[in-house]
């Protein structure tokens, strides 16, 4: 589930919009961690407490910008902020964002259009149809791509406090919440790719910021054998040990080391052929010689493909064998970037036939917090199919790893 910052300065109608859709299902990809007000009189402060919802007073960009660096949202909604945001300031924020203005934009919007003036200057104009808009934001004010629109007739008898009032009721509180969520569900998870409900077996290998190799390695698991796994150090190298008896597997499929370090390489694989490559290597032969010796894991219908990484201090590759081909795949490091490999490309039905990884494997970022890192690719797994996950990230010749098991020794 993704998380979203809300941006306020009054009374937090729009927040307890959002808040209520989170509570009737409406908003459900999407959960609000963090209230940000400019003002620490704003009645939006108690509507987060209400819910409890963790809340911060920033009046400043830089202060602003210190709270979303703590929260780490997804999605940032301004909902009610009064002050225009500098064209830094969103260059300097990851997530998209997101704004409500009470009129039909490109009508009664930019500078000096807000709260109340907005109404009154409909009410001048003599438009018979006013409403209200969910827009990207941009250096621009009011000039972001329109994400939602509604409208509502005005009526003989209104003033700028009854419009204003009937636009938001009608209008600001029902789209909102539905903008905000169509959102979400189009933003892709930050490592895998979307949609994907199934990857099988996965290596990332890359390197961080500020300049250390790292690795990643998961499994997942459909039937009940598969999820019996999970991983334990071994030194430096890592297994997989079977936490119930099972003879409907192929051992050689199951039990393996998935990584295994030789000197300054490191070899990641998803099958028996790490000890491939790494007795190949440690004779003088090459990860491509070693490689070239196997083929796909003979697992009919899926023939599942083996995937495999080699680590070396000047750059890293990548190879996947499958009934396709054997593929090779050369890196050089370059901070904050690594490659995602999989087994498979998407789910399908049960008893379908798991289509192979196809194309060169997938770029992905790599921020320094391991933590960080390791716990989003662990949620974005799923909690139907992962069984387990090793990450390690490196300082000089020294490093630091997490390890994530479903099941217990």
């Amino acid at each position: 589930m993704l998380k979203i910052a809300v941006l306020v300065s009054g009374g937090g109608t729009n927040l307890q919009a959002l808040i209520d859709a989170q509570n009737n299902g409406v908003l459900s990809s999407g959960r609000i961690v963090m209230v940000i007000s400019n003002r620490e009189d704003a009645y939006a402060l108690k509507r987060a407490e209400i819910a409890g919802i963790k809340s911060a007073v920033a009046k400043s960009e830089d202060e602003i910008l210190s709270a979303l660096k703590e929260c780490k949202p997804d999605v940032i909604v301004l909902a009610g902020f009064m002050k225009i945001l500098s064209k830094s300031f969103i260059e300097n924020v990851e997530a998209p964002i997101l704004n409500i203005h009470p009129s039909l934009i490109p009508s009664f919007c930019g500078k000096g259009f807000y709260g109340l003036k907005v109404h009154e200057e409909v009410l001048k104009s003599g438009v018979k149809v006013t409403g209200a808009t969910v827009h990207m934001v941009n250096e621009i004010p009011d000039g972001g791509e329109i994400v939602a629109q509604k409208a509502v007739e005005i009526l003989p008898d209104d003033t700028p406090e009854k419009l204003q009032r009937r636009v938001m009721e009608c209008c600001e509180w029902v789209i909102l919440p539905r903008a905000v969520e169509s959102i979400c569900r189009k933003i892709e998870p930050k490592i895998l790719p979307k949609p994907q409900k199934y990857a099988g077996r996965g290596i990332i290998t890359g390197m961080t910021p500020s300049g250390g190799k790292m690795l990643a390695y998961f499994i997942m698991g459909r039937s009940v054998s598969s999820k019996a796994r999970r991983f334990e150090r071994s030194g430096d190298d890592l297994i997989i040990k079977l936490t119930r008896d099972d003879k409907n597997f192929d051992p050689s499929l199951i039990l393996y080391a998935p990584l295994r370090v030789l000197g300054d390489n490191i070899i990641i694989t998803n099958g028996d052929q790490t000890d491939t490559v790494y007795d190949t290597m440690k004779s003088g032969g090459t990860f491509e010689e070693a490689l070239r010796t196997r083929e796909y894991e003979p697992d009919p219908p899926h023939f599942t493909p083996r995937i495999s990484a080699l680590m070396t201090p000047s750059g890293y590759k990548q190879s996947i064998l499958k009934r396709a081909g054997k593929y090779f795949f050369e890196y050089d490091y370059t901070p904050g970037k690594g490659r995602l490999i999989h087994t498979y490309d998407h789910d399908v039905m049960a008893g379908g036939v798991l289509p192979s990884f196809e194309g060169e494997p997938r770029e992905v970022n790599i921020p320094d917090d391991m933590e960080s890192f390791a716990g989003e690719l662990w949620q974005e797994l799923g909690e139907d199919y992962r069984v387990a996950m090793y990450v390690r990230y490196y300082d000089g010749n020294s490093y630091t790893d997490k390890l994530y098991n479903t099941q217990e020794a």
